[in-house]
């Protein structure tokens, strides 16, 4: 311990009166301090190995920011990197990578790996050294290797906490070539003293470390589990901050719902044949219909195939916010649209809207960053375009057998993207019913967003990289319906009145255990600074804990726990 470790230990036992429904007196502070430190290396321990269970979708967006005179810092560049964390063993050491007796098949089953779109992967971009943020340094987090000091008790959200520095010992700061020990801050919930959030660095001989703020949610009956980090490191030359590197991960889809055809199967059901009455030729539709119907298939084939690799919501409230938008569309402008217009939503970040036939997907990163109602409209408006257009699926998907294999072989199969006609024709068919809209008074505000992501989009190249549709802005600032944002207002970005675009994060809140999404509440923040617009930016990531036992969803998880 430092050198006031045993007043402080004093100080903890006091922390932990009520904790545990015994008293705490000065004399048993340090055999409680220990018993404490013993229970929460336990359980980091314990977490490493329940990990190895999950297979959740990791999601990495990074932006290396400058300074600007009138808008703070701002992004020139950005990483993204998307995959599925396999967490087994511990990590390849340098003696695993050509050790005597040690085959390249046993080295990749005990390394970490990260894998679903590695055409994402970024040269420069090491998933590794992420997944690293995610436990506290795994397999060596003890007392033998690390000094605990008590801090103070807090309160993150509803979970009361209480925080430790933690510092390696001398002698013990190299784990490996190439990576250090962890130095940080840890919190401890004060129930079953299980880490809910550490913050810190792993110092490293090769290359800049970044610092990062890594937290947990209690996602099961007794688990706290990797949810977010946040990451950020500067560059200080002279005394001056030169470049700052700021970056979000996510993980999402630790146990997604699997589909009730089991269920279905065991129960008795009762259909009721359609009568004659029904249809005009009974046992028989019309080619339109067969169409439709097949066509149909196909979307429902790869919306479920979407679904079961996490990358899209399952079906809830957010979707029908969407279609209350394409509602206002269609009947302001009297379509009649069989099927029904669908809206999903895709869990990644990267700014992207397609159709799967009469389904539009647009993702959680650009519901983020849209400004207001009549953005949206925008949005959905060009896609709705597309589907009034006749742009059709590739009806290849009704066939089960393509979309059968992983992840990565089958969803590459799913490039939604169109070409430059039907663009220009969705953006023609998108103004016409914009017109006609409720949102045709707030068009400017919408031709501003277009105008602010083509400002930036120079400089965000992942960010309007899309996995599966058409790009809303190129990198030469070139973009989707050019014409509204022509006769959009020019920029301001000193005014605090002109919100183009808000920062990643701030609308969509996606549960990690089940990928279920909702809408936060628009709190609506004064601004002090124009610095504080920050459209397009990485935020920090600050979430609200609290405890399974007491949200509506507890008893559903660990029955869903309990029958995986």
């Amino acid at each position: 311990m430092h050198g006031n470790g045993r007043s402080r230990r004093w100080l903890l036992g006091l922390a932990l009166v009520g904790v545990g429904g015994e008293s705490a007196i000065a004399a048993e502070a340090p055999s409680r301090f220990d018993a404490v430190l013993d229970k929460l290396i336990a359980n980091e321990r314990e977490l490493a190995d329940r990990l190895e269970r999950y297979e959740p979708l990791v999601e990495t967006y990074l932006q290396t920011m400058e300074p600007h005179a009138e808008r703070g810092f701002v992004p020139v560049n950005d990483t993204y990197f998307l995959g599925r964390l396999r967490l087994s063993g511990d990590q390849a050491t340098t003696s695993d990578l050509g050790g005597e007796a040690t085959t390249a098949k046993k080295r990749a089953k005990r390394r970490k790996s990260l894998e679903l779109f590695d055409d994402y992967h970024s040269q420069t971009f090491k998933p590794e050294a992420f997944a690293r943020m995610l436990t506290v340094d795994r397999g060596a987090f003890d007392r033998d290797n690390y000094l605990f000091d008590f801090v103070r008790t807090e309160f993150l959200g509803e979970v009361r906490t209480l925080v430790l520095d933690v510092t390696p010992r001398e002698g013990k700061a190299l784990k490996r070539l190439g990576s250090g020990r962890f130095t940080g801050r840890i919190w401890i919930e004060d129930k079953e003293f299980q880490i809910v959030r550490f913050n810190g660095i792993y110092a490293s001989l090769l290359g800049v470390p970044f610092h990062f703020d890594s937290w947990r949610m209690n996602l099961a009956s007794g688990e706290w589990l990797p949810a977010y980090v946040y990451t950020e490191e500067s560059d200080r030359p002279y005394k001056q901050i030169k470049r700052i590197h700021k970056g979000q991960t996510r993980l999402w889809g630790y146990r997604l719902a699997k589909f009730d055809a089991e269920d279905e199967f065991t129960k008795v059901l009762v259909d009721i044949p359609r009568s004659a009455d029904d249809v005009d030729s009974p046992g028989r539709i019309s080619p339109v219909e067969s169409s439709r119907a097949w066509e149909a298939e196909a979307e429902d084939n790869v919306i479920r195939r979407l679904e079961r690799s996490g990358l899209l919501a399952p079906s809830g409230p957010v979707d029908r916010i969407l279609e209350t938008v394409v509602s206002n569309l269609e009947i302001t402008n009297n379509l009649s649209i069989e099927p029904a217009v669908r809206c999903r939503v895709l869990l990644t970040t990267p700014l992207e809207s397609f159709t799967i036939g009469h389904t539009i997907v647009v993702s959680r990163g650009l519901i983020d960053v849209l400004p207001n109602e009549a953005s949206l409209a925008l949005v959905l408006a060009h896609e709705l375009g597309h589907i009034t257009s006749g742009h059709d699926l590739d009806t290849r998907f009704a066939f089960s057998d393509i979309l059968v294999g992983g992840d990565r072989t089958t969803l590459r199969q799913f490039p939604f993207e169109r070409g430059v006609e039907d663009e220009l024709e969705a953006d023609e068919s998108a103004a016409a019913l914009l017109e006609k809209s409720p949102y045709k008074d707030g068009l400017g505000s919408a031709g501003l967003f277009l105008r602010a992501l083509s400002a930036d989009a120079p400089n965000l190249p992942s960010l309007i990289r899309p996995h599966f549709g058409n790009r809303l802005a190129d990198e030469g600032g070139a973009g989707r319906m050019a014409q509204l944002m022509a006769t959009a207002p020019p920029l301001d970005p000193t005014s605090l009145e002109q919100i183009a675009a808000l920062p990643l994060g701030g609308r969509v809140r996606v549960d990690p255990w089940s990928a279920q999404i909702e809408l936060m509440k628009d709190r609506r923040i004064a601004l002090l600074s124009a610095r504080e617009k920050m459209p397009f930016q990485v935020t920090p990531l600050m979430p609200y804990l609290t405890r399974l036992d007491a949200s509506p969803g507890a008893a559903v998880r660990e029955q869903s726990d309990e029958n995986p």
